[in-house]
């Protein structure tokens, strides 16, 4: 703080939290209250901050106010060029306070930083249209806008900025659209599941105008990031712009959906012949149904998502089979690969680099018996053939 505010990098205010009557009497502060801070010294081993009441009077009545005369010592009154008495003669809303006693009576500190000690910066101006996606991001976030931050160089800092743009009077007065960033490390790619990777830094949604997000990398560590933009009951269409701050060179990019053709099973149903459960049970998976998906490509870089949407009481995941393949010594080529672990009523997931060919799909429950409708997403790169095998 010492450093940064005489460097001019840095403008601190403080604030305090809740105080009783009669601990703000005693301490001459104000509850819940905002105050400027002038200046902050290390002299003579003491951590002093100068605060300013904004309301111009109301002054603090502890440790190093003008009324104390145990810590004032004729050194430290030299060191500051302040004279207590001078102080008392006029309420002008200006104390001394000791940090300790700082950190006891106020609860934040605010450090708004100079955005020109960043060398580096971008920004983005984007929409992100009321009806795209779920309403809530809880189960599933690939249709949130997400973005590729990618730096040149480990050991750095970057801030992120998210400012969602007020468009009208009742907007900015009624503010009900709450928003965050989260941060995975995911190399760049897409997120779906919220929890799968885990976020490295997640927020809590605010219905401020802004949101910022700190990310600190050391030496060594990982430079690509994904950066998803959330939005609690997103009800209405929101404008917004994604800046990033950065003390080394770095590209931020809009993560663009490469998934031109899709197919959507919509009255897909496990009924009680098709009930099979999951694959720990081998004497009833047999029955569940069966999907073909062909990718019309010629190609070995085809990309293909999946997706499986069930009843909120079952945990639903699927396997995809590889039947037929142009060619199998392509990298993408698998034998077969399941969605991972079961999950509550939706499940996802994305083939990268996929070899042509024909491939099954196998959606199921986790548990044999369970009978219900269950919708079935089809998304590729490349155009594609849907059928039901059974």
């Amino acid at each position: 703080m010492v450093d940064k505010h005489n460097k001019g990098h840095v403008l601190i205010t403080v604030a305090t939290g809740e105080l009783s009557s009669s601990e703000a009497d005693r301490a001459g502060l104000v509850p819940t209250h905002a105050y400027a801070l002038l200046d902050v010294k290390e002299v003579l081993g003491k951590r002093l901050c100068l605060l300013k009441n904004p309301w111009s009077h109301l002054r603090w009545k502890g440790r190093f106010s003008e009324h104390d005369t145990k810590n004032w010592t004729p050194e430290l009154k030299e060191a500051l060029r302040y004279d207590p008495r001078n102080a008392q003669m006029f309420d002008n809303g200006v104390f001394w306070i000791d940090y300790d006693s700082l950190l006891h009576f106020f609860s934040v500190i605010y450090l708004n930083w100079n955005p020109e000690m960043f060398k580096y910066t971008y920004c983005l101006h984007q929409t992100w249209k009321a009806g795209l996606g779920p309403v809530k991001d809880l189960y599933n976030i690939g249709e949130n806008p997400q973005f590729c931050l990618d730096l040149k160089s480990a050991g750095c800092a970057v801030w992120v900025l998210l400012t969602r743009h007020i468009v009208d009077r009742d907007d900015f007065a009624e503010n009900k659209e709450f928003i965050a960033v989260i941060v995975y490390k995911n190399d760049g790619n897409k997120v779906y599941i919220p929890t799968d990777p885990e976020p490295y830094i997640d927020g809590v949604r605010i219905n401020s105008p802004h949101y910022l997000c700190k990310i600190v990398v050391p030496p060594g560590g990982t430079t690509r990031y994904t950066l998803v933009v959330s939005q609690y009951e997103k009800s209405h269409t929101i404008y917004y712009t994604l800046r990033a701050y950065a003390t080394c060179p770095f590209t931020l990019s809009y993560i663009q959906n490469v998934f031109k053709y899709k197919h959507e099973i919509k009255n897909g149903e496990w009924t009680s012949e098709t009930c099979g459960g999951c694959g720990n049970n081998p004497q009833t998976y047999h029955k569940n149904p069966v999907y073909q998906v062909s990718l019309q490509s010629s190609s070995d870089d085809n990309h293909l998502l999946v997706d499986l949407k069930g009843p909120k009481q079952f945990y639903v995941g699927f396997e995809v089979v590889t039947v037929t393949v142009n060619n199998s010594s392509s990298p993408g080529y698998f034998s077969r690969k399941s969605s991972g672990a079961f999950r509550s009523g939706f499940t996802i997931l994305e083939l990268r680099n996929v070899p042509a060919g024909t491939y099954n799909v196998i959606p199921s429950t986790f548990s044999p018996g369970q009978k219900g409708p269950f919708f079935l997403t089809f998304q590729a790169s490349c155009p594609i053939k849907v059928c039901r095998l059974k």
